[in-house]
Parts: C-alpha cells; structure tokens; sequence
C-alpha cells in the first residue's frame, strides 16, 4: 500500500498576463508531485523556474489556472473555506524572516498572535506554548520582549519556524529559508529543520537553490525547469545517477569537499539562456540547450517516466542504451 500523500499535486498551471494578451507568462505549466507524509521533499532549479510561485499555489497564496491541489486528500479550494483549519493544517516559511515578521510586535506578540485568532488556549496556556516554541527552536526567553529588528537573521528566522509551528501545523512549505542568512548560519538553522522534521514528524518541502545543503537535509527531490518538472526521486539516488541531462549540468556546479574529487569534476556548461516563460520551445522545454538533444526532443514533449534509479524524469533518451552522451 502507498504511503499516504500530505500534498499532492495534479497538473497544476499557474499563468500570468504577458504584454501580449495570447501569450502568458507560464511560470507553472503542468506540474505533477506527490509528497508522502513525514518526508523532506526539495524543490530545485534556475531562477525564473516556478519554484516560489509553485509553492505559493500549494498554500492557497496564488490562485492557479488549472490542476488541483490536494491537502491530505482534501482540495486547496475546500481548505480555503476554512482558513483557521487550513492554518493548523499547513504553515509557510517566508525567505526574509523581517518581511513576515510584525516590526510593531514584540517576539512574544508575534509568536502569541496564532495561538489567539485560533482562540484554543487561555492566557497561561498560550505563555507556557509560547516557552515550548522558544525551546523547541533553540532562543532564550530574553528574546520575548525584543522587536524583530534587535534581533539577527538567524534569531529572527528561529522566531519565523517558532511562529509556523505554534498551532502544530503538521506541514511546512519553505520558500527559500535560508538564502538571506549568512555561511556560518545557515548550518545551525538546517540542523534545526533536520531535528523538528525527525522529533515532530513534519512533512516539509523546502524550496532552494543550494543543491549542497539539499542533499545534507531533504530525502527526496523534484528538479524545475521552465515551469516542468524535469526529473524526482529519492534524493541520494538521483544525486549519484541523475537521469536527466538538465539533472546532470545542475549536479555538475556542485563543488566537492574533497580536492581529489574537486580536481577530477567535470562541469557541463550549458549554452544560451533559459527561454521566455511566455513563449516555451515546442517538444521538451529543455531541447534549446541540451547537449543531446534530437529532432524528437524538439517535435515532442517527453513525459514523467519511471527511470533505473527508482525515480522519474521527463527525457526521451533516459536509461536508454543507445543514448547519447553528454
């Protein structure tokens, strides 16, 4: 039997008005993904992607023009209905904590604030969650009467994971959580979503473009491009045999710890720009730059397919033999 799905999405579009009225801007074009309960699962790729606006469709942030979303079985549309219940559902992580942040309430108003429009618990109550959210994160109580402004980055995006989980939403979606913190931070705050994903069970997708820190935290992975998802599978599976040869030019920029394997990486360096979003290649939506690319790759478009490493991916010629090479 499959795992149950916390999300699931089906043939999800999100456009937007271009400058010609014929011509949208497709930042999410037909996307599929289904994310099992309890799982780390990233969402990967280029800027100018879908990534962000992708994640903002799975909360109910962006309307989408077509597809559905599904919350534990249940429709986004139905959930919206009921947003107090769609919050202790499901809570989003903003990329700049400041941003998200109330700058004319103190860290305990701010961590209070979800507790009181749920009206679930009494004054003493709501002081002693607001205790456990602090612990739970690693922030003293010192904190509680400071702004977010006399706070640093990796405090003030604490307070933010404090806030998303002060109604125990059972899924976070985070757009970017870390790009704004500096080096040296961002490793506590990815230990710190490794420990709450293991010790409350979340389910968390996890947007970003740092392919490193991708496969130190999440365990599974959709790779975007163009609006698409090119390939998805088990992270350490794809990572080590990507499939797709988007996948592999993405890999290929990842610098090695190692200086022997350093030394012996050999990049893919892809030609040209991504194409415009209102006006995508017919065929794959990667053939303008791929570096195997067939006339079948620019008459038709390849669909999600089962590959040798238990995932999938939108290629013509993946784990075949008779392939090309990169």
């Amino acid at each position: 039997m499959p795992e149950s799905a916390a999300v699931e999405i089906r043939g999800l579009k999100v456009h937007f008005p271009g400058q010609d009225k014929n011509k949208p801007v497709r930042a999410v074009d037909g996307v599929d993904l289904r994310v099992p309960s309890g799982s780390f699962h990233a969402i990967v790729g280029e800027s100018g992607c879908g990534k962000t606006t992708l994640a903002r469709a799975v909360v109910g942030l962006q309307k989408a023009t077509a597809g559905e979303v599904l919350i534990e079985g249940r429709s986004i549309s139905a959930w919206q209905k009921d947003r107090k219940a769609l919050a202790r559902k499901m809570q989003f992580i903003f990329q700049n904590p400041l941003g998200s942040l109330s700058l004319r309430q103190t860290i305990s108003q701010s961590l209070e604030e979800p507790l009181l429009i749920q009206g679930v618990l009494d004054s003493s109550a709501r002081q002693q969650r607001i205790e456990e959210l602090l612990e739970l994160v690693g922030l003293p109580k010192t904190v509680l009467d400071r702004s977010p402004r006399s706070l640093s980055g990796g405090q003030r995006q604490r307070v933010a994971i404090a806030r998303a989980l002060a109604l125990e939403s059972p899924i976070l979606i985070c757009d970017e959580p870390l790009s704004a913190l500096d080096v040296s931070i961002r490793a506590q705050i990815v230990a710190l979503f490794s420990k709450l994903q293991r010790k409350l069970g979340l389910t968390i997708i996890i947007i970003s473009h740092d392919l490193a820190i991708v496969r130190e935290m999440c365990s599974t992975v959709s790779v975007m491009y163009l609006g698409k998802v090119m390939e998805a599978g088990n992270t350490d599976s794809l990572f080590e045999a990507p499939s797709h040869p988007y996948t592999q030019a993405l890999l290929s920029a990842v610098p090695s710890p190692d200086p022997r394997l350093e030394a012996d990486r050999k990049r893919i360096i892809l030609k040209g720009d991504p194409p415009s979003p209102m006006s995508p290649p017919e065929g794959c939506r990667f053939s303008t730059r791929c570096p195997i690319a067939k006339q079948e790759c620019r008459d038709s478009e390849p669909l999600l397919r089962l590959v040798e490493h238990g995932g999938q991916a939108a290629c013509h010629f993946a784990d075949f033999e008779s392939r090309p090479q990169v």
